[in-house]
């Protein structure tokens, strides 16, 4: 699994759209190659969802699912991917399917801003509540 990334480096803005649209170049290319290279899919997930561009990002995520069928967190991703495009019903299910599969991290669940639009929902206390007292 890739470490997370501190998005919170001194970097300015604009450095961090150069880099961010060198990652998009470099990364589409590898998937192009290898449509299995789970790394680099993941690394693209994450490239599109930063730059705003969901669906790609959604399409990333599916096919991350498909390859990684008992990961958790590609299940959350997935669902995160769902939340952003308003896909609301999708993306419970794909929440429910990553706490199936072992996701349990209820602090940020709590806090991902990703999940704004499932807030509203009473699924999603639920699914946080039952996540908060396995811990």
């Amino acid at each position: 699994m890739l470490p997370i990334r501190d998005k919170k480096s001194g970097r300015d803005k604009a450095a961090r759209q150069e880099n961010l649209a060198f990652e998009l170049k470099f990364f589409e290319g590898i998937a192009r190659r290898d449509p299995e290279f789970i790394e680099a899919l993941q690394i693209l997930g994450d490239a599109y969802t930063e730059s705003g561009q969901w669906e790609k990002g959604l399409k990333i995520d599916e096919q991350l699912a498909k390859l990684c069928p008992d990961n958790p967190l590609v299940f959350y991703n997935l669902a995160c991917s769902y939340s952003l495009l308003k896909r609301v019903d999708e993306a419970f299910s794909a929440l429910s399917e990553a706490v199936k599969r072992g996701y349990d991290d209820a602090r940020w669940l709590s806090k991902d801003p990703d999940l704004d639009n499932l807030r509203h929902d009473n699924r999603f206390e639920t699914i946080r509540k039952n996540l908060s007292h396995k811990q």
